[in-house]
């Protein structure tokens, strides 16, 4: 975040608490969900070749990014609008993604917020924090900071296996976020069979991070199940065009990287090697993925929120958010299932607050949606929330919860 934005953070994260488990998806952005906006002109990186920065640990050789991305064409210059572009400007100018900020810096800059994931064998469920998210920019300012609990909620796609790491087409959306909530965002992850090791990367909706509501670029990792930053903790940069942080296209379908390679996990985003997390981040003991996912997440305070997951449409409609040609490096056939959580009991007389299922045979429902589409099974739309009505039997009956 710029130096500008930085006053919209607050300051720690606290111990998480773990939870329930989860598991897959893809988007697809429509056109109607753009707002047209100015449309800055192209600006084309530097003719020089990224030169990698220094590495973490002196004895250690500098990566080398492979020759091809992960989808197998030879890495091409991104395109950038100008500094400080929305979102949609950058989608107008056609361009990749644009810097947020006008200082002309390359270096990531190390944000900290709450990320949900999966850590010991297990999704988590809620968290800890002392941040309070910023309200959004025509509310006003946020409330003082407290200790808080931030519930986490997915539509995730989870496949177990060997592999060097795994890509896909995601569309980039600009969901509503809700006042009081922390990110909605869209991604994917190779993890450690004993998922304690973790390496992400997407686009985020977060004002804590990013300082406003358009999608943003964002790279994770997570060491011995413990999280660490947004953007900059263990990463070194190599992309002379774009880093973590920058603002992407809305309405777009781009596709999203992560390779191990050398001595390194690389990160990839549409034409160019961006970054990577040299090994000596976990002292060599993760080099190979074991478990792989492709998810949407929202952080709220809610159990019952109202922001957006992927562009808030119900995995039933054709114009529906998406993951889409789900491939694995070096790695098996993809197979996963949709598995939105968290899954409420239901309860018809008594709806809210929400509770969890007593038996692993109670009748459930969740805000979020999950759907498997085409003939290769490597793409699935997801959404939501969408909350059941009042009265089940009256299709005019208004929902639980009215966003």
């Amino acid at each position: 975040m710029s130096n500008a934005r930085r006053g919209l953070l607050a300051a720690g994260l606290a111990v998480a608490v773990v939870g329930s488990t989860g598991t897959a998806w893809t988007l697809n952005a429509s056109a109607d969900e753009t707002t047209v906006a100015e449309a800055p002109a192209i600006v084309v990186a530097p003719e020089s070749a990224p030169a990698s920065a220094v590495t973490t640990e002196a004895t250690e050789a500098t990566p080398v990014p492979p020759r091809l991305l992960p989808w197998g064409t030879r890495p091409e210059r991104l395109t950038r609008a100008r500094a400080g572009a929305s979102s949609a400007a950058v989608a107008a100018a056609g361009a990749d993604a644009a810097p947020a900020d006008t200082s002309g810096s390359m270096t990531p800059t190390p944000e900290y917020a709450p990320k949900g994931g999966r850590a010991n064998g297990r999704f988590l469920k809620s968290m800890r924090t002392t941040i309070v998210p910023p309200a959004p920019p025509t509310v006003g300012t946020a409330a003082a900071a407290v200790d808080r609990v931030v519930n986490f909620h997915y539509a995730v796609g989870a496949q177990i296996g060997e592999t060097d790491g795994t890509w896909a087409n995601l569309t980039v959306e600009k969901p509503r976020l809700g006042e009081g909530d922390y990110h909605t965002l869209a991604e994917i992850a190779v993890q450690s069979p004993d998922t304690q090791q973790t390496v992400e990367v997407g686009w985020t909706v977060d004002r804590s991070v990013n300082g406003d509501d358009d999608p943003h670029l964002f790279v994770f990792y997570w060491r011995d199940g413990k999280r660490t930053c947004y953007n900059a903790c263990g990463f070194t940069q190599y992309s002379k065009t774009v880093k973590p942080g920058d603002t992407l296209p809305v309405g777009t379908s781009k596709r999203f990287g992560i390779q191990h390679a050398g001595n390194a996990w690389w990160i990839a985003y549409d034409s160019e090697w961006i970054g990577y997390f040299p090994d000596s981040n976990w002292e060599g003991r993760y080099t190979k993925g074991g478990v792989i996912q492709w998810f949407g997440e929202v952080a709220s305070p809610s159990l019952t929120p109202c922001t957006q997951m992927g562009n808030g449409k119900p995995a039933a409609t054709g114009t529906a958010a998406r993951i889409g040609s789900i491939s694995m490096t070096n790695g098996p056939l993809v197979s996963f299932d949709v598995d939105p959580r968290p899954k409420y009991k239901v309860d018809l007389q008594n709806p809210l607050p929400p509770v969890f299922p007593d038996k692993p045979d109670d009748p459930t429902w969740s805000p979020w949606t999950g759907l498997k589409v085409g003939d290769l099974g490597t793409t699935f739309r997801y959404g939501g929330p969408v909350y059941p009505l009042k009265d089940p039997k009256d299709p005019n009956s208004e929902p639980i919860v009215k966003c």
